[in-house]
């Protein structure tokens, strides 16, 4: 009994556990993002390399938050990658705003510089993000296992025909 109650509080993680998991997966794949987002585009436009590392971070963040964040019990499911990729698009556009900001305000702004405010803005997007992921996207599966909810099969019955039920009389 013990060893379910357990079980059950690793897989519904408090809001802070939840949010210092989220701040270590999240933080360091948006880390590693922001110095990819710089690698890349030294190649591509910026705007671009932001949409593709964006992209391949989110994939890979809804995993680690499914599995490991929210305590989701497995792999992300297709809608949790959708309704993650929507709060990454509205991360992606404040990450744009500021860095369109960024180059009104500074004609020439350095690497350093550049990294900061990218990381700043994935920072407040990231604050956000984790309040929409654990409210909405991992909050049906986090509220089952809290409660040890499980779904079943509905048992299929069989149906008395009104005129069986004459013949047997």
């Amino acid at each position: 009994m013990e060893t379910a109650v357990r079980s059950r509080r690793q897989a519904a993680p408090g809001t802070f556990t939840a949010f210092a998991r989220f701040v270590f997966c999240g933080g360091g794949v948006g880390l590693a993002a922001g110095f990819a987002v710089a690698a890349l585009a030294s190649w591509v436009p910026w705007v671009l390399a932001n949409a593709l590392i964006t992209a391949v971070s989110t994939l890979l963040a809804t995993e680690l938050h499914a599995r490991f964040t929210f305590g989701a019990g497995g792999r992300a499911t297709r809608r949790q990658h959708v309704q993650s990729a929507g709060s990454a698009v509205a991360a992606y556009g404040v990450t744009c705003v500021a860095m369109l900001v960024l180059q009104q305000l500074v004609a020439a702004p350095g690497a350093a510089l550049t990294q900061v405010v990218y990381l700043s803005a994935s920072a407040l997007a990231g604050v956000a993000r984790f309040a929409v992921l654990r409210l909405v996207v991992f909050a049906r599966g986090r509220a089952q296992a809290a409660a040890g909810v499980r779904t079943t099969r509905p048992v299929p019955t069989t149906a008395v025909r009104p005129a069986e039920l004459c013949r047997a009389a």
